[in-house]
């Protein structure tokens, strides 16, 4: 049932959807054999303190493979976009990793650029859904909302279609 070889390397903004979506990051266990977290995606994650939204449920993933240097950017990247995604893409071009998570369309236009698979928060949990993972799509969503989290109308009515 799970695809226990599929590794993710993740940005930071769905970090923080899912956990607001479902409280935890436990999902991401569920789906992915391994998931990488570059340096600069976690120090986004803890940038706000121990007190901002999402910090505990990212320090208390302890399976979760947080990177210990930062990773050197191709110019194109450092150019092109925040310093997470662009770690995010450089991250997993180093390590031979095709999917990654990222929201931004911005971040997700490079990575299909630089040939890599996608996904996001809202297709993490589709999936998961469909795999058996006990998770309410319509409630995630508006549980994503409440805590800030930016969906465009056409990803809400696909995401709610699919449920």
């Amino acid at each position: 049932m799970l695809e226990r070889g599929l590794v993710l390397v993740t940005n930071t903004t769905p970090l923080i959807a899912i956990t607001a979506a479902t409280g935890n990051l436990a999902v991401l266990q569920f789906l992915y054999s391994r998931v990488v977290v570059p340096l600069e995606v976690a120090e986004e994650v803890r940038a706000g303190g121990q007190q901002s939204f999402g910090v505990d449920a990212f320090n208390g993933a302890e399976w979760l493979e947080v990177q210990s240097e930062p990773v050197t950017l191709q110019p194109f990247l450092q150019n092109s976009l925040d310093r997470g995604e662009a770690s995010v893409i450089q991250t997993a071009m180093n390590l031979g990793l095709p999917l990654v998570c990222i929201d931004e369309t911005a971040g997700r236009r490079v990575a299909r650029l630089c040939g890599l698979s996608l996904t996001g928060s809202v297709g993490v949990l589709l999936k998961a859904k469909h795999l058996g993972y006990e998770v309410s799509i319509p409630d995630a969503l508006q549980r994503m909302r409440a805590q800030g989290i930016w969906l465009s109308e056409p990803v809400v009515r696909f995401a709610l279609a699919q449920c």
